[in-house]
């Protein structure tokens, strides 16, 4: 979800002050690594809250802490394409992250969709104003998600598949940010549950239109489990005042215990 073009998150959230799997087998292996791999897609794929981040990246924040990354060391393919960008939505990935991608290209990952469905805006709601108002921004989303988001799936999937056409693609998904019915200080029970609806919801539509394309569709929400935002060891940031870009994203801890070997099963 990227750094969730988090510009105006930042100025909001500093005046709330008081806020308070299993392993690839070897044929799944090898087959990937004969060809190229393009990693694309938002910040869940560039890395933000991984920390590492590449310095040639700007302000993608491409982190070697995350799981593309992590997936190019361990299996060296043919050749490897780290497109994913912080703040980047189905338009962006279509525009600026695609030139990678051709025939020879055997393996795509991507996580797309939720700057498109305004996540960014929909935490901001919910952190600074009332749980009403969080479920009204939410429906709001999920009206977006609902009429205008599979569509700009499909244009980003139709892209990848006339440019990639021998590649496996692997769309991954958003995980669940809260561990519900927890003694946990900052959001409501309402807005927490509202919010993990609303990543179901989201994830759904992205798994029906991947299917839809031939595509996998690898759910980390199981991984996630246990490690959400009001877990003993989560593996997402909540609120973090020393980057605040950082706030809601998986850390190096969820790129290499989550996202990793999800994507490396279905790879």
């Amino acid at each position: 979800m990227s750094r969730f073009r988090l510009t105006g998150f930042v100025t909001s959230l500093l005046l709330a002050a008081g806020l308070g799997l299993g392993t690839a087998t070897a044929a799944q292996a090898s087959t990937a690594a004969t060809g190229g791999y393009v990693a694309l897609g938002d910040s869940y794929s560039s890395g933000v809250g991984a920390g590492s981040y590449v310095s040639s990246s700007g302000s993608c924040d491409r982190s070697t802490n995350a799981y593309p990354y992590l997936w190019n060391a361990a299996h060296s393919p043919s050749s490897f394409a780290f497109n994913a960008c912080s703040g980047a939505t189905t338009d962006d990935v279509i525009s600026n992250q695609l030139g990678s991608l051709g025939a020879g290209t055997s393996l795509v990952s991507i996580t797309i969709g939720g700057n498109d469905a305004g996540f960014s805006n929909v935490m901001t709601t919910c952190v600074l104003q009332s749980d009403s108002d969080c479920i009204s921004r939410i429906n709001t989303a999920k009206a977006y998600v609902d009429s205008t988001l599979p569509g700009k799936l499909d244009n980003v999937y139709n892209a990848i598949s006339a440019k990639a056409p021998n590649a496996r693609v692997v769309v991954l998904s958003y995980p669940r940010f809260y561990l519900l019915g927890q003694t946990c200080l900052g959001l409501s029970d309402t807005k927490r549950s509202a919010i993990n609806d609303a990543a179901d919801y989201m994830d759904a539509a992205i798994q029906t239109r991947a299917a839809a394309h031939g595509f996998v569709f690898a759910d980390v929400r199981t991984a996630f489990s246990t490690h959400e935002i009001c877990s003993g060891s989560s593996w997402l940031h909540s609120v973090n005042w020393l980057d605040i870009s950082e706030s809601y994203h998986p850390t190096a801890a969820g790129h290499s215990g989550g996202y990793l070997p999800v994507f490396t099963n279905n790879a």
